[in-house]
């Protein structure tokens, strides 16, 4: 392997996954669900955030439908 590298020549090109990039969104969320999705982080070591994003792809993944009865 070279010491040095010259980058100076290299073109440059769009990151190909970008598209596949989170996006940052601000979600109200009821206490009851954090704290779940929380204690569930400390249990497997995963970032409650992320849980949460995986929930959610999943959900997404089996075309999961939520049943609504609405109160007459």
């Amino acid at each position: 392997m070279k010491p040095h590298y010259d980058l100076s020549k290299m073109k440059s090109r769009k990151n190909p996954y970008a598209a596949r990039l989170k996006r940052q969104v601000t979600i109200r969320m009821g206490t009851d669900i954090i704290v779940y999705f929380k204690d569930m982080a400390r249990q497997t070591g995963i970032p409650y955030q992320n849980l949460i994003n995986l929930y959610l792809r999943d959900c997404v993944q089996h075309e999961r439908k939520l049943a609504l009865t609405w109160a007459r």
